[in-house]
């Protein structure tokens, strides 16, 4: 389906900034994708609204980003903020024009779309979600939409549930490369977060839209360690959900090292905290946050 004159503006924008795939200076493939850069990709803060900043609408977002130069967000599904798929085409453009005129990039969207569902209609009922999703991140003017596995139902084989996760991310991935957007799978669920899964299901979802989110999980130093089951999944790097830098419980200058040198072609550069545990006061935990950061992302 063609797109009307002002979006194929706006999606020619977003992939001209780097937005579709994080690298600025990357040559673009005729899937509207980036090829592989001549260097590594700079790394950047943001924050992932779950569930810091769940609570928050999107001027406190933006406010509270800005001040803790966190320079990106990706906005989680269900909260405050309320950017849904309901969403009426002013409201979107009301999101895109509040972030495009702020410090803070909408870097993407945080669904809770999943395909290893043992029932066909479940699946598909997600892809479809999916596409809604892709569409909404284009209006307003995000680079990616993160979706996830959740786990490996019971009674069927494991290789047919991560082809069948891979096979709609290709699906969903080809969708979204009409629209300058990128899909990140998260390494997430019980089972389907440990890497030897996620290569799995990546090495079917071969589409270049199809990206990594790696999600700094207990899973990553099980099995041959941490740096085995970085390098499963190295070549898809997209995007880095960190947690609170300020607990030991993560080899968190080993990850850093290993993302300053990732030259993946669809890596991002965004490292974004997620953490579920709420401080008291959250703007005052990312100041203290980001400083951890700076020096963890030096070079």
């Amino acid at each position: 389906m063609p797109l009307p004159s002002r979006d194929r503006h706006v999606s020619r924008r977003v992939m001209l900034t780097g937005l579709a795939t994080g690298i600025a200076a990357a040559t673009l493939t005729r899937d509207g994708f980036a090829a592989q850069p001549a260097a590594p990709t700079p790394l950047k803060l943001g924050l992932v609204t779950y569930n810091w900043g769940k609570d928050w609408d999107i001027e406190e977002l933006i406010r509270n980003c800005s001040l803790a130069q966190f320079t990106g967000v990706e906005l989680r599904s269900t909260h405050r903020h309320g950017v849904e798929i309901s969403l009426s085409p002013a409201e979107r453009e009301e999101v895109r024009k509040r972030f495009a005129d702020s410090d803070v990039e909408l870097m993407g969207l945080g669904s809770a779309c999943e395909y290893h569902a043992a029932d066909p209609a479940v699946v598909r009922k997600n892809v479809a979600e999916t596409k809604e999703f892709i569409h909404l991140c284009h209006d307003v003017g995000a680079s990616g939409v993160k979706v996830r596995p959740n786990g490996l139902p019971r009674g069927v084989p494991i290789e047919k549930t991560l082809h069948q996760i891979g096979k709609a991310l290709n699906e969903v991935a080809a969708y979204g490369a009409d629209y300058g957007v990128q899909i990140r799978l998260e390494v997430h669920g019980q089972g389907t977060a440990e890497l030897p899964n996620i290569k799995t299901i990546m090495d079917v979802a071969d589409h270049p839209g199809n990206v990594v989110c790696w999600n700094c999980n207990p899973q990553d130093l099980q099995g041959e360690g941490f740096d085995h089951n970085y390098d499963l999944v190295k070549d898809r790097m997209g995007t880095v959900h960190i947690h609170d830098l300020r607990k030991a419980n993560y080899p968190w200058q080993a990850l850093f090292d290993r993302l300053k040198v990732c030259d993946a072609p669809g890596f991002t550069g965004w490292t974004l905290i997620e953490e579920g545990a709420i401080p008291a006061d959250i703007p005052a935990a990312m100041q203290e946050n980001r400083l951890i950061w700076e020096q963890l992302s030096k070079v």
